[in-house]
């Protein structure tokens, strides 16, 4: 991989599918530079103001209402997440910005942005990323597609376990972790 290439994946837990409606209870990161990872982040906070929160949602995170009460603010974990991006990423240089990956990312991202948005950052994620999403459910698709691989559904834990890759599901830093080896393999 050529040395100036940075990856950030990135995985969220959230209090629902919606990204208008729902808030991030989760993120982690891992950033990625020249094929080595140089620094992790998990973050577990509180959903923004206004939030719906499904239960649904915080039982696949077993999340509990009341641990959502102890945890620190979404604009707190906004300002971390920042200071991460930062360390590794300048945003004013059109040159220097990362690859964002994760599984289904779309989905990630669009909440990710949200989120800056909320915080009053209209440029969000833009600012750190090219927009040239790196995601492994297409090429697995790929693959059902040509007759190479079948499985009984593609979930992020169903397709790690066909190809041993550890993971506990629905925890964002374990997913992410598992995604970029998941990417790695089928690359």
């Amino acid at each position: 991989m050529p040395e100036h290439k940075k990856v950030l994946y990135i995985d969220v837990e959230t209090t629902g599918t919606d990204p208008d409606r729902h808030g991030i209870i989760q993120l982690a990161a891992i950033m990625e530079i020249a094929g080595l990872v140089v620094e992790e982040v998990d973050l577990k906070f509180a959903p923004h103001d206004g939030a719906a929160i499904d239960d649904q949602a915080l039982r696949i995170s077993g999340t509990g209402r009341a641990e959502l009460r102890e945890r620190m603010s979404s604009s707190d974990a906004l300002t971390l997440f920042r200071e991460f991006l930062g360390r590794h990423v300048e945003p004013y240089d059109r040159n220097d910005k990362c690859y964002p990956a994760g599984y289904n990312v779309l989905f990630d991202l669009d909440f990710v942005q949200n989120w800056f948005r909320l915080n009053g950052d209209k440029y969000g994620l833009g600012s750190y990323v090219n927009w040239k999403r790196l995601d492994p459910l297409p090429l697995l698709f790929m693959k059902d597609f040509t007759g190479a691989l079948r499985l009984p559904d593609y979930k992020l834990e169903t397709v790690c376990r066909h190809f041993g890759i550890d993971i506990q599901a629905h925890d964002a830093l374990s997913d992410i972790r598992a995604t970029r080896v998941l990417l790695a393999e089928l690359l």
